[in-house]
């Protein structure tokens, strides 16, 4: 399936498939698992890049959620698969996940923007510590 934000390329693909205890009594995902969808995407992404949650936090730094924008496309339902897509923009202190889901024939699920600031031994920061371990894949807005 092809899934590229016209200006922008995802810099990461998450392939995911729905469980059943995510889907509600219509037989489609509940809203608020999409959330976690995102959310796993982000972490999967910054695994792979080296930057665990448990290393950031015992460094002091951790990325919170300040803000997410999220509109629902179409419906997944039990079993389905998605993939799900990012690409990250940074504009001051905050850094932009573009993230959107996808089904198996590439009809837009979800289109988000989820925004992360982050602190450093509780106060917020400029997130330079952060934007140094996603330097090579950030556009900056």
């Amino acid at each position: 399936m092809e899934t590229q934000r016209k200006t922008q390329p995802y810099i990461y693909r998450l392939p995911l498939k729905v469980r059943d205890y995510e889907v509600d009594s219509q037989g489609i995902v509940n809203n608020a698992n999409y959330l976690h969808y995102l959310e796993h995407t982000r972490h999967e992404f910054c695994q792979e890049r080296g930057v665990s949650f448990r290393d950031m936090q015992r460094e002091g730094i951790d990325p919170v959620v300040s803000k997410i924008e999220i509109s629902y496309m179409t419906p997944l339902r039990l079993a389905e698969t998605m993939e799900s897509c990012l690409w990250l923009e940074r504009k001051g202190a905050r850094f932009i996940f573009h993230q959107d889901i996808f089904n198996a024939a590439g009809e837009q699920v979800v289109k988000s923007h989820v925004t992360i600031v982050a602190l450093e031994n509780g106060k917020l920061t400029r997130g330079d510590r952060l934007a140094s371990a996603f330097s090579d894949c950030i556009s900056v807005g």
